[in-house]
Parts: C-alpha cells; structure tokens; sequence
C-alpha cells in the first residue's frame, strides 16, 4: 500500500490554496435487498444541533485500485448558540485524522467513541458569525448499510463507489449527517489516477492536469444533505441524454461501465419521455441549473444521489424511481428516517404514473395489482417506521415502498386529481421545505390546505396504524334501487375501521355505473337508484383502496339482519385448540360458519345444519386472528376469534 500520509501531506498546498468559487443563487429555479448495519450508539442531533452547515470544499485523493481515502474537508459553519466552545462531527473512528486548521493554525481534536470527532476552538465563537475549518483526514473506511465505501472490480477494472444512505456518510468523510441541515453549497475536488473519470454531485466545473493524476472539479450550488453526497471512481465511458424542458434543454450526463456502453445507450433514451412527465405533474426539475445524470456502479439497484444517480443497470423502472427522487427526497428531504416513505413511497408511486401516463392500461393495473399483493402479503405494518436503527425496516420493500405508493393513491382517490396533484405541488414549493426537510405532517398540511378534507383520520389509520380492511359487500336490487350493506374487517386489532370513500361498479343488460359511497361504519346500508336493472355489483374496478380478501354477494336483504354480538356465545375466547359457538335464546338456528384469516381471505367454510350449537376444531389454524361469520335463520352473527 502506498503511503497515504507522504501524499496527503504532498497534497496539502493544493487542499490549501484553492478558492471557494463565488455562487449566484439567483440563477436557481425551482433495489438489492436491503442489509442489517451495526448502529449501536446511534445517536439524534443533540451534539450536531449548535451550529448550521454554510458551504463545502470537500477534497479528496481516490485511487480506485486501493480502498483507502485521503481527504481535506473544509466547512464553513455558523453557531447558532452563544459562546461555542467545541461541535462535533460524524466520523469513524476507523479512519485517523491528522489535523483541523482554524485562522491558520492547528486547533485540538479528539476522536471519540460512538464515531464522534470533537473539535474544540481556542476561543469561544460568538452566535451568528461564520466561521471556516479544514479537517485533514486518511484512512481505510468500513463498509456499512448498503455499501458505503466499497473497492471493487467490473470486467477486471478497479471501481471506488459511495452510498451514504442511511448512516454510512461518516464512513468516508467528517461530516454533519443529522436529517436537520443542509450544506448550502458544495466544490469536490477528487484527484484520481489518468485513465479514469469521477462521477459526483452538481456540474464537472474543471478537470485539472496534475502529472499521473487529474482532479475532477464538480460543483453544487444547491442545498444538499450529508448522504446525498457520493463519487464513484473508474474508466469510465461518457455520453449524454438532452431533455428539452420550458427552463430549456437539460444534460442528462452517463457515466457507465465500457463493456456497458451500448446496452446503456439503448435504455437511457427513455429518460427523457420519464423527465417531461414529472415535469408536467411535479413542476420543473429541482436542479435545472447543473445537470441529472446516472453512474453506472456495483450495486444491484440504484440510488438517488442528487443530480448523479448511481445506477446498477438501465431498465426502465429504475431509471424512473431513481429521476423521481430528485423531487422526492433530494429537493424535499425526509426530515426523519420515520419518514421514509416521503422518499421512497412517492419514488415508487412515480415509477407507477409513468404506466398510468406512457403505457398501457395492463401496465397500470398490473403495477396497482403488484403493490396490492405485496403489502397484503403479511397482515401487520405501518409506513411510519417504528425502529429506525434497523435498515431494513427503514427500506421495507413493502411498508416504506408499496404500502407509502399505495397511500398515495389512495389520498388521490379521495381527494380526486386536481386538489391531489396542487397539494403535492404546494408541498414541493413551500419555501419551509423546500430545498430542505419536511415530515408527514407537513405533507398532510398541504393536501388538507388544497382540498378543505380533514385527513386526520386518514393519517392516522394509514400512516401510522397497521394493516388494511377487507369488505364485504351484501347487495340486492328492486324497484330501481340498488341495496347495499357494505361490512369491514380489518387485517390488524391497530385500526378498528378505516374510514374510506369506496367505488362500486354496477353492471346490467349491457349498461354500467360506477357509484361511490362513503364508508363510516361497519354494517352500513345504501339505497342508490340504478336506472336499468343490476345483475352484477364490482367492488374497486380500478384498484384505488389497498384491500384483500373482498367478497360480493347478491342476497335478500331479509337475510342480511346483523345479529348482535352477544346473540351467540363463542367460548374460550381467546383460545387454543377449539371453540364452542352456542346460541342463546329461543329458535336460533346455526346454518353455515365461514372462517377468515387476518387477510380477510375464507379458510372455512361449515355447514352447521341448523343445529343449535358447534364445536370447531381449530388445531390446523396457526396463532393469530381470525374472523368467525355465522349465518343463522334470524341474520348474520360476526366476531373475532383470536388462537393463543
């Protein structure tokens, strides 16, 4: 290995005497499975929360061959306390600082346990006036999360890639990686050996000559979070994608693999038609005045780096997630990890529109079916996540992913599309979360404010609450009115009914209506006039609610009287084995017992034979809850059942 402090200290001149490049805000307009990372330690932003990020100069030597990272950090920082004395940043203790510069001298620094480099000033620094430090640093980074420093090879070439999310920026880099501020501006400077490229944030400014080596220049102008900032080093090929915009023609800059060029150069085509769709439903690209653009790295999917996404391949649907982000989670950040689905549920719900807008109805309905059959897969859940010290249950392909897009699509129905799409427009440009953090309930502020709805209920139960409703829907037609009752069980005791506007589709001697009801409550009852005569009722056509296990049934409705719950005795409630129903009162017949799981789906069906009570063998039936419906000679008889 060579040695990395003779030329960090080789370096230090360059690090020293380059000079921040002036800004001018006034141009700015508006996966792999997912693996568990040691957090122990992980702390909030207490010991972050006594000073604001300014702008960056982040310098660093990368030799794609060799997994280590020399690197001068130079931060400006503004106290937001009186008389500071120190401030922390993140950073492994598996790399080794060297020194921090201050009015150009070396100030005093501890490494300390739980990755925490202490910095303290040799006078205190009063509130409110910038200051400028430069951490010099080298080292092997370790590897966490999803890769967050990683040395490897493509087609025998050595590659050096980053990927911050959730945790891992301090792997490779002192920084502020608190979800709570943003740099305001970055210069990365990434000395490399000839014969490769640099991928990273913002726009190529300069690639300078240095010997053996060259240094690629990049520059952001725009407010960026600690894990949005990447590189990735290698021999690359580079071409570029042009998308004309209302803010003019777009670079999308591709940085990929040689033996991948031509198979790239026939998939990227598709980000332009992907980019004018968000643009038309999401407002300009957030970064109009750098760049987008993909790196092709050693990772099975893709992450959304912000302007460069770093790509393991080119299809479609990734490339379409990837793009969403930069609305969804880089120029609108998640303010916690709780928060997620902010990123990721809208990336995915994205992915979605573009079958509803550019493809085909079978795409759409497929894609919604897909969704539907992942979340309803498991009974339990919510996309608030409850324990963000777990990566994977931060990156829940089913929870954070699907169930966020599918509450999105539900809030869509429920708000229709006008007051839906000018909500999430709202919520993009509020000068309070824009270009910065936001949380659910900011998000839910901007759809109540565009709609009047009231969405407490909503959020509550699909946010935060667990699980999804099963229907079913008892329906009956006379005299030009259709009757219905429409009843609901729930796959998780979290949430004892959701609230919900539901579409039925109405079929009859060749004609159709779709009706809309609004459901309250469990049991409740419709008449609707249909002017041609029913013969077939459809629940959801279009697959706008999350639900699973929906029964239709057409039925007289003097057989749909609901019994009470104390009409029939069911015992041991909960139990083990078995349970006994009996009715209590005179001339109670039991005619049919049917069985459902926690997913609403029928694993029983009994025929009682009017007999007076049962005893159910439940054995076979794994621990959990279940839904026992009885149908007798006076009415339905339901209840929970619940196996120890």
């Amino acid at each position: 290995m060579k040695n990395w402090l003779t030329l960090l200290l080789a370096l230090t001149p360059f690090f020293l005497t380059a000079q921040w490049t002036d800004k001018d805000f006034s141009t700015l307009h508006e996966c792999s499975a997912p693996l568990q990372t040691d957090l122990t330690g992980l702390r909030g932003d207490a010991l972050t929360a006594n000073y604001d990020l300014g702008d960056l100069r982040l310098e660093w030597t990368i030799d794609p061959a060799e997994r280590y990272i020399a690197g001068a950090i130079t931060m400006q920082i503004v106290p937001v306390e009186a008389d500071l004395a120190s401030l922390y940043f993140d950073l492994s203790t598996a790399l080794t600082v060297d020194s921090v510069r201050y009015q150009d001298h070396q100030i005093d620094f501890a490494q300390e346990a739980g990755d925490r480099l202490r910095i303290d000033f040799p006078a205190l620094l009063p509130e409110g006036d910038p200051v400028e430090l430069t951490v010099y640093y080298q080292g092997e980074p370790p590897n966490t999360g999803f890769g967050s420093f990683v040395q490897s090879q493509h087609a025998g070439n050595p590659i050096v890639w980053t990927l911050s999310e959730p945790y891992g920026a301090k792997d490779w880099w002192p920084c502020k990686q608190d979800l709570n501020d943003k740099a305001s501006s970055v210069d990365i400077f990434i000395r490399i050996p000839l014969g490769n490229k640099a991928a990273s944030n913002g726009k190529l400014v300069e690639i300078i000559p240095d010997g053996d080596w060259q240094i690629y220049h990049w520059q952001s102008q725009y407010p960026i979070a600690a894990y949005l900032i990447a590189l990735a080093v290698t021999n690359y090929e580079e071409y570029s994608n042009w998308v004309p915009t209302p803010e003019g023609d777009l670079q999308v800059l591709n940085y990929v693999f040689p033996e991948s060029l031509n198979s790239a150069q026939n998939q990227t085509d598709a980000i332009v038609e992907i980019m004018q769709l968000y643009i038309d439903l999401f407002g300009a690209y957030p970064f109009q005045a750098e760049k987008y653009g993909h790196a092709q790295f050693g990772w099975g999917g893709g992450m959304e780096h912000q302007t460069m996404s770093f790509m393991g391949g080119f299809n479609y649907d990734l490339q379409a997630h990837e793009l969403a982000h930069q609305w969804f989670g880089d120029k609108v950040t998640c303010g916690s990890w709780a928060d997620i689905w902010l990123n990721e549920g809208f990336a995915t719900y994205l992915t979605g529109l573009t079958k509803e807008f550019l493809g085909s109805e079978a795409d759409w309905t497929n894609w919604k079916t897909s969704r539907i059959n992942s979340v309803t897969s498991e009974p339990d859940g919510s996309v608030w996540v409850d324990d963000t010290t777990s990566v994977n249950r931060i990156f829940s392909g089913r929870l954070s992913y699907s169930k966020g897009a599918l509450l999105l699509h539900m809030l869509r129905y429920q708000l229709g599309d006008e007051d839906f799409f000018q909500g999430i427009q709202n919520y993009l440009l509020d000068p309070g979360m824009a270009y910065g953090y936001a949380h659910t309930d900011d998000l839910q502020y901007q759809l109540e404010q565009a709609s009047g709805l009231d969405l407490e209920e909503f959020f509550a139960d699909w946010f935060y609450g667990e699980g999804f409703p099963s229907y079913q829907i008892f329906w009956d037609y006379e005299d030009g009115l259709l009757q219905m009752k429409v009843f609901q069980g729930t796959s998780d005791p979290s949430v004892d009914f959701f609230e919900m506007r539901l579409p039925v589709l109405v079929k009859g001697q060749g004609q159709q209506q779709l009706l809309e009801v609004e459901h309250q409550s469990d049991g409740q009852y419709y008449e609707l006039p249909v002017n041609f005569p029913v013969e077939e009722v459809v629940f959801d056509p279009e697959l706008w609610i999350l639900s699973a296990g929906n029964e239709v049934e057409q039925m007289a409705f003097t057989d749909m009287k609901i019994l009470p719950v104390d009409r029939i005795h069911l015992m041991p409630n909960p139990g083990r084995d078995w349970f006994i129903l009996s009715e209590k009162g005179a001339a109670l017949n039991l005619q049919s017992l049917r069985v459902y799981d926690a997913l609403g789906r029928m694993i029983s069906l009994v025929d009682l034979g009017n007999s007076s009570s049962y005893e159910y063998d439940a054995s076979s039936l794994a621990p959990g809850w279940y839904v026992l419906e009885v149908q007798s000679n006076q009415g339905v008889w339901r209840n929970a059942w619940v196996k120890e």
